[in-house]
């Protein structure tokens, strides 16, 4: 579903500056978010836009201004013009790169993912403001699929019902066209689907208006010369020669035509703003105007490339940018022809598709279906043939990202469980390391002092923890001497060193040499080709030159040092899967679910993230040393130390929670995920996550496919067969999503794809085949 993006101006001016509110949802709905900022005062940035302005109209490139402002073209002005609007581009978006405004741009990149279509209203009385060039705000040119368009704080909706017409009726007026031509303009209209167009050229004012009485009108077109005053408040046109009018003077026959149902205006012609805003006060739906005069050959493209993106089913916004964006190839003649056309919209309405202007409805073709034997035996066959091409690309490798993709945004969906109560973690952030470093510790090679680390774990050392995890590398000697002996002693103590990948040439790192061999572990993360860690590996053989001689994951040796009261130890089944108690950790093989082709060395499962952030009681490190403790809240738990700070060497990671660098997870928050997806398994019965066999995972795609064979047999017009596609695969999805929370990865991806190209495809045969028998 598209996005609906408003953003409000208040009271203001650009010498004191501009209250702002955003708001975001989906099309058709309430806004879910809101939030208020400001624009701060930029008195210059008026002139800015006068000096491109100026530049701008003294090119004179045949305009479709009124023919006695007309210029001659002077190409010399040209780089003039360029200049000015580099300047004023640079201008614009440093003002709305400031401080004040910030949080709305950063809830802007929060909300709003760059694959959407989104609709953006800015709702202004300002009219320099409506002048500046929004669609160059360098956040809008991150949405490839966002147009803006501009609005009158104040709005109604049009209460009647509109009346379909069974072709899209188009009044076209062609005014005054003196040196400039409109014939491609009628063209243009002419060529159009699905659409009656009738053309007023030069029409007097009486035959005008009679015409905007006579009938239910879907398009209102003006192609000719036309202009506004000085203050963007009102405008004319030009009807013939001699003369013209205000939107004032016709605002009774405009108000009967948008009442029964005139949906857009269309001002090809110079200079609209003033039109629009007149317009407007008559709740008219929607406008496509030109900010600043415009040269004859531009509105002549822009009007061929909006066409044929509407009429061929782009919304209308897309339209408008591909039509908009398309002028670029001519900017080397007519400089700043993308900046010309703009949206002008009624927040009230909804924007309509080409579609959506007329009605689609046909008299009903007699029922020549396939007898229900030859559709069931012809839907069995091209389920099986799709069913196996789906499969066939998917055992390439061709679905895995996408099947990746949607396995991470479910894992983003899902409830967040409660912490986990059997772990603490100590963190040691930024500010830990300025307090050590103010106090004169050492901090060559480590992240923590060994005075702090000492005074550390004699602390823990008085309220018994089960266990004590050090996940920070120490491949150094320590010089304290009640360190060393307490890193010998400490029998609970688990310390890291990371495995050496001769494949990679990564070196690995040494466990600490006080910390006996049998309390390591080793802290590798295996991660995908994006980076993202979904796998926990739990044992691997190391190399014979490795540095880390641990052959057990530092978060298996933590959960088993706390199971080893309740007399579970780690052992091996025959099918070399690890075993704690009763609960068995099946090794992922190299295809496995959406993975195709991993390295599976070595005994890995499928991460079951517990939660985004909070997995467990948090503390740093400087307010555990400094504070009184609660005896239960460490007393047979597990202790895990690590890093979260983010300025020194930060050890964070991609998650399917994140993968920009400020949403990653911190190692040992990482760490405790394992630990917790261990001990939960073991003694909650919490599910880990499993895939089906391979051949299960076919029949399941089979029968997606064969639910789109069956939708595909029901006389359904196209957009009604979209919606229930569209419904059965959230159903699918749905229903995959819930086995996740179960436990159970299952193909999403490839059973959507099946269910479509099903559909797609026995529809096309089905109405090939009506055709035939109707002797079309």
């Amino acid at each position: 579903m598209s996005k609906l993006v408003v953003l409000k101006f208040g009271e203001g001016s650009f010498e004191q500056g501009f209250a702002v509110t955003l708001e975001i949802g989906e099309e058709r709905e309430r806004a879910t978010t809101e939030i208020t900022g400001k624009l701060p005062s930029f008195p210059e940035m008026p002139l800015y836009y006068s000096h491109w302005q100026s530049s701008y109209r003294q090119i004179g490139n045949r305009y479709r201004l009124h023919a006695d402002k007309m210029q001659v073209t002077n190409v010399s002005m040209i780089q003039d013009c360029e200049n000015a609007s580099h300047i004023l581009r640079a201008r614009f978006n440093t003002w709305l790169r400031a401080e004040e405004f910030r949080p709305l741009r950063e809830k802007w990149l929060e909300r709003l993912s760059s694959t959407e279509e989104v609709r953006v209203i800015l709702q202004t009385e300002n009219s320099q403001l409506q002048l500046l060039p929004w669609h160059l705000w360098d956040l809008l040119e991150r949405y490839p699929k966002a147009e803006i368009a501009l609005s009158s704080p104040s709005y109604d909706r049009i209460q009647k019902p509109r009346t379909l017409n069974q072709l899209v009726n188009i009044l076209a007026i062609v005014g005054n066209s003196q040196g400039i031509d409109t014939q491609a303009d009628q063209a243009l209209l002419q060529q159009c689907s699905n659409a009656e167009v009738t053309f007023l050229v030069e029409p007097q004012r009486k035959e005008l208006t009679d015409h905007l009485w006579g009938k239910n009108w879907d398009i209102l077109f003006f192609a000719g010369h036309s202009s506004s005053n000085k203050n963007g408040e009102s405008g004319r046109i030009y009807l013939n020669k001699t003369d013209s009018l205000s939107i004032g003077e016709l605002k009774y026959a405009l108000r009967n035509a948008i009442e029964n149902g005139l949906q857009l205006a269309i001002f090809n012609s110079c200079d609209g703003l003033g039109l629009a805003r007149e317009l407007a006060d008559l709740q008219i739906p929607q406008m496509i105007i030109m900010r600043e005069p415009v040269p004859d050959q531009v509105a002549k493209e822009f009007l061929k490339y909006f066409l044929e993106a509407f009429a061929s089913g782009e919304s209308l916004y897309q339209a408008v940018r591909q039509g908009r964006e398309r002028l670029q190839g001519l900017e080397d003649k007519f400089p700043c022809a993308t900046w010309l056309p703009m949206i002008c919209q009624n927040p009230a309405q909804i924007p309509p598709t080409w579609d959506e202007l007329r009605s689609t409805k046909t008299e009903d073709i007699p029922n020549l279906a396939l007898s229900t034997r030859h559709r069931f035996t012809t839907t069995l066959l091209s389920s099986l043939a799709i069913t196996a091409f789906v499969c066939g690309a998917r055992l390439l490798g061709l679905l895995e990202n996408p099947e990746i993709q949607a396995f991470d945004l479910m894992m983003r969906q899902r409830p967040v469980e409660e912490i986990d109560s059997r772990l603490l973690v100590i963190t040691i952030d930024d500010n830990d390391l300025a307090i050590q470093r103010k106090n004169n510790e050492s901090l060559i090679g480590a992240s923590i002092s060994e005075k702090s680390l000492n005074k550390l774990l004699a602390k823990l050392e008085q309220y018994q923890p089960r266990a004590i995890g050090l996940d920070i590398y120490r491949d150094f000697k320590a010089k304290e001497p009640d360190l060393i002996t307490r890193l010998q002693k400490t029998q609970n103590l688990i310390g890291v060193c990371k495995g050496s990948d001769g494949t990679v040439n990564i070196p690995g790192n040494e466990p600490p040499p006080e910390i006996p061999k049998t309390n390591l572990g080793f802290s590798d993360f295996i991660h995908d080709r994006d980076g993202v860690i979904r796998r926990h590996i739990l044992f691997m053989n190391q190399e014979a030159t490795s540095l880390c001689p641990a052959p057990l994951a530092f978060s298996l040796q933590l959960a088993s040092l706390y199971l080893r009261p309740s007399g579970i130890e780690p052992k091996f089944t025959s099918q070399g899967n690890l075993q704690l108690g009763k609960t068995i950790f099946p090794n992922l093989k190299s295809r496995t679910g959406g993975y195709q082709n991993i390295d599976a060395n070595g005994g890995q499962i499928l991460l079951n993230y517990r939660s985004p952030k909070q997995i467990a009681e948090q503390v740093k490190l400087t307010q555990f040393l400094s504070s009184p403790i609660n005896p239960s809240a460490i007393k047979d738990k597990i202790v895990l130390i690590g890093v979260v700070a983010k300025g020194d060497s930060p050890d964070t990671w991609p998650t399917p929670y994140g993968v920009p660098l400020d949403e990653q997870m911190p190692g040992v928050l990482v760490q405790a995920q394992m630990v917790s997806q261990i001990l939960s398994a073991v003694q909650d019965g919490r599910p880990l996550l499993r895939v089906w066999s391979l051949w299960a995972e076919v029949v399941w795609i089979w029968g997606w496919s064969l639910v789109g064979g069956v939708l595909a047999w029901r006389k359904l017009s196209s957009p009604w067969l979209a919606l229930v596609v569209s419904i059965t695969s959230s159903v699918l999805y749905l229903v995959c999503f819930g086995l996740l929370i179960s436990g159970a990865w299952v193909p999403f991806v490839p059973s959507a794809l099946s269910l479509v190209i099903t559909v797609g495809l026995m529809s096309i045969y089905t109405t090939t085949k009506v055709r035939v028998a109707s002797g079309e």
